[in-house]
């Protein structure tokens, strides 16, 4: 599991007497803590990574032509670094000394490093003979596996290195194994070369985007931490709703959602918010299980959460191949579901138990709340907002000088916010100060404002400029990084108060822990995604995916209910014990192609996204589920709880993470597929919303009082109304037509900018199996005619007598991905039917709580008299 970032998390203001130094024994990366020269030199080891990766995310290399690396070089220089911290930063054995290196471990780095850069460094010589290895190649790429392994072992633990000892027996012994899965077994010399020295095994996709973008984002995220972002997070929730019933445990939950967009590790939210949350929760009157999952189930939520989803999105982008926005966009109503109903839960549970919030530190009227609010929150939101309009205004105004006009915003801004936080800079208290009573809401949201600017700017990159997603991070980073060193001189000249020097020191040490911690965090996912190479490489040299679809194809007999329950189940075994990135890889590399294949073939046409998304969401269960679930173990730990009903309680918190995937899987439009307009978008989000409400409703037993099973099972359908139904529609009318020839022709020509169409192909593969599959293929911008449609899916097809024959299919597309090839044949298309819109199924479902609701209200009415 990912390292808690143990650097002191400074408060803004000024420290005086602080010494005029840069003081980098103090900085920690890893489990050991060693002394004098081999601090120092672990800390430059860790900024010479994060300067390398900001080197390359930047234009500089391509506008001075120095430095310039291909992408295989890259994936192994990032190797090369996480590896040697690995081995120097992370003892062997609990008993293994912490506050020196052994040189032993010195050896294994060294012989590490070397490994993991063979590939940069013989780069050339290695592509002159790819595919036919000499034994010295073979000999650096056995020794390349095995300390990766060792390496995996000392940063993650055992599970992950004993699913990567299983797969390299099933490479090495295919023709040992039972007949379902056996395959014709590969040499030790074809194995080493597939996974060390190509970029199909561990230098692969899911490296890649570890070395291209994840390290940045985790690099922003040690930097927000360092400058004290996820203390004023964590404060700012308490400040806006610790006054409410149960305040402090929803305050836990929004928190966890502000650091879910810069934490890459549901365990890694627990150890960073629990140690404030959790006693809190308890100190209201929760009992120490709930108090442990209610942290949980937050901070698992927080890999659901865009942006980042720990770092998942992505890896989405190359797995699924689609833009980074729209991974967001398919992601959002699910994960804003997910959380709101994790509030509606912890407000249930304090009004079971009569619980009430934090005390506030005086009475105040309601005219200086609301001002207080106004000004507090309000201007949170403007800070976001302001910078999308006015990024959109510069843009659309001056497009070639757009990138340097919105530079000069966003710093006048950033002076401007600081200059009026100033006199609030000490309400954000350092992140382990507890919180005994309710902070003041405006002074406390007012006093870190600025540090939402470089989340603005991340923003207005991605979405208005359409800057790459790396270098959108890049420039957030930077600009992050220049606020963490000015912030202090900026707030002593302010306020008069300190030394302006060694407010500068002590800036200067800011940025020093937080590029530190930025790389000490990273070799956990750099390690997590280079031995899950190990995986995708199994898959690509022995086919281990197909024997996953007919496994869960024989054990399902075709039903999509059962499929998917296997499916899921599956994943929670194959996600115990990894952090979020490797779970991630892992499930959607084995079981989210099972999903698309199993549904086409008995009717369901699943978005490969939709797919990506449910082996994701049940992936993350893992780090809950008892008797293994890492994360309700940490979270028991702070609370001083039993974790095996720690683990419990966060999973009955959790059920709706467990019934969305199978909704969406069902119907697409809660992931915004299908979904056009701002209505009918609002209504897609309402009705999800009320949908998560009642369904938590019916797992607590609770609405306005207790509620009989009758009501749970009327609101039981009401659920299943709101989220799908076409359930209950289609079974009436059915959904859709089935066109060919001219009439699938012209549907092609005629479907609406970006629509997912149901197209269905028949043909033989490449094995000379026969197939007919249907898929949904996204099309592109309108054009004159089908074919010019289809290449924006990467499929070049013309018209024959039989339907459309696909000549090509191009390589890394969407068609690709989704298992079409060339020779197939283009049968029909499907188009929605001229029907009532199932829509129109939401009002008996309101009917339906409506009743439960008006039950209710009747037998609450004489307790109420009563009391």
């Amino acid at each position: 599991m990912q390292e808690r970032n143990d650097a002191v998390h400074p408060n803004p203001a000024p420290v005086a007497g602080h010494s005029a130094r840069l003081h980098i024994d103090r900085v920690r990366m890893g489990v050991r803590l060693p002394n004098g020269h081999m601090a120092a030199w672990l800390v430059m080891l860790g900024l010479a990574w994060a300067c390398f990766q900001l080197w390359i995310a930047s234009p500089l290399p391509e506008m001075l032509g120095v430095a310039v690396f291909n992408q295989a070089r890259i994936r192994s220089l990032h190797l090369a670094f996480a590896v040697v911290l690995a081995f120097l930063a992370y003892p062997a054995f609990r008993g293994s000394p912490t506050d020196r290196v052994p040189a032993g471990d010195w050896v294994l780095a060294v012989l590490a490093g070397l490994s993991a850069g063979y590939l940069a460094v013989f780069y050339d010589s290695v592509s002159a003979h790819t595919g036919n290895p000499n034994a010295v190649e073979v000999g650096i790429a056995c020794l390349g596996v095995a300390l990766l392994l060792e390496a995996t072992r000392r940063v993650l633990g055992l599970p992950m290195v004993l699913l990567a000892l299983l797969l390299l027996n099933y490479i090495l012994l295919g023709e040992h194994m039972p007949d379902m899965i056996a395959h014709q077994s590969a040499s030790v010399s074809k194995t080493m070369n597939h996974l060390w020295l190509t970029t199909e095994g561990v230098f692969g996709v899911a490296l890649g985007v570890s070395a291209d973008l994840i390290f940045l984002f985790v690099l922003f995220g040690g930097l927000l931490e360092t400058a004290g972002a996820g203390s004023y997070f964590i404060r700012s929730a308490v400040a806006l709703l610790g006054h409410f019933r149960g305040g402090p445990a929803k305050a836990a939950v929004v928190a966890s959602a502000a650091t879910g967009m810069i934490s890459g590790s549901s365990i890694t939210n627990v150890v960073t918010t629990g140690p404030l949350t959790i006693p809190l929760i308890k100190r209201v009157g929760y009992a120490p299980e709930k108090a442990a999952a209610i942290e949980v189930a937050a901070s698992v939520n927080g890999q659901v959460m865009p942006p980042v989803m720990g770092a998942a999105a992505f890896l989405m982008v190359e797995y699924v191949g689609v833009p980074y926005i729209d991974v967001l966009k398919h992601a959002l109503i699910s994960a804003m579901v997910s959380y709101l109903g994790l509030l509606y839960i912890v407000h249930l549970e304090a009004v079971k138990a009569d619980l009430h919030g934090l005390p506030r530190r005086r009475v105040a009227r309601w005219q200086h709340t609301l001002g207080q609010f106004s000004i507090g929150f309000v201007g949170v939101v403007s800070v976001l907002a302001l910078v999308s309009i006015v990024g959109a205004v510069v843009h659309m105004l001056m497009p070639q000088r757009s990138f340097a006009v919105m530079a000069i915003v966003l710093l006048l801004a950033y002076v401007l916010l600081l200059w009026l936080s100033a006199p609030h800079a000490e309400a954000v208290a350092s992140a382990d100060v507890p919180i005994t009573s309710m902070p003041e809401l405006g002074p406390t949201l007012r006093s870190g404002m600025h540090y939402l600017l470089p989340v603005g700017a991340l923003v207005w990159n991605l979405v208005i400029e359409q800057v790459a997603p790396t270098r959108a991070a890049f420039w957030a980073t930077v600009f992050l990084g220049f606020i963490v060193v000015t912030q202090r001189p900026l707030l002593a000249w302010f306020r008069g108060v300190g030394s302006l020097k060694n407010a500068g020191w002590q800036g200067a040490q800011d940025l020093l822990e937080g590029l530190a911690a930025g790389a000490r965090n990273m070799v956990t996912v750099a390690i997590a995604t280079a031995t899950a190479g190990i995986l995708v490489g199994t898959l690509t040299l022995t086919g281990v995916g197909l024997v996953m679809t007919d496994l869960v194809t024989a054990l399902s007999g075709g039903n999509i209910i059962v499929m998917l329950v296997l499916v899921a189940m599956i994943c929670l075994v194959l996600g115990t014990g990894l952090p979020t990135t490797a779970s991630y890889i892992v499930v959607s590399t084995l079981m989210a192609p099972v999903i698309v294949s199993i549904g086409a073939q008995n009717g369901l046409l699943v978005p490969l996204i939709a797919a990506h998304l449910f082996v994701f969401y049940f992936g993350l269960m893992a780090d809950i589920m008892p008797p293994v679930g890492l994360a309700s173990y940490a979270a028991a730990s702070i609370a001083i709880a039993n974790p095996m009903r720690t683990g419990w309680v966060a999973v009955r918190y959790s059920m709706r993470m467990v019934l969305l995937p199978f909704m969406f899987v069902l119907n697409p439009q809660l992931l915004l597929i299908g979904v056009n307009g701002v209505a009918h978008t609002l209504l897609t989000l309402a009705s999800a919303t009320l949908a998560g409400f009642a369904f938590i409703s019916v797992n607590q037993a609770w609405l306005l009082v207790r509620s009989t099973t009758s009501e749970r099972l009327v609101m039981l359908v009401a659920v299943f109304m709101l989220f799908h139904p076409g359930l209950f529609m289609d079974p009436l009318v059915a959904p859709y037509r089935q066109l060919v020839g001219d009439a699938a022709e012209a549907a092609l020509v005629e479907a609406p900018k970006g629509a997912q169409m149901r197209v269905f192909f028949s043909g033989s593969t490449l094995e000379g199996e026969g197939v007919e599959r249907g898929v949904l293929l996204p099309l592109g911008a309108q054009a004159s005619n089908a074919p010019l449609r289809l290449e924006h899916s990467g499929i070049s097809a013309e018209r024959s007598a039989e339907g459309f024959r696909v000549h090509s299919v191009a390589f890394g597309s969407h068609a690709a991905k989704l298992g079409i090839e060339q020779g197939f044949r283009i049968d029909a298309v499907e188009v929605p039917t001229d029907r009532l819109s199932k829509e129109w199924m939401f009002l008996p479902a309101l009917a339906l709580i409506g009743w439960v609701v008006w039950r209710q209200r009747r037998r609450r009415t004489p307790e109420v008299r009563t009391a």
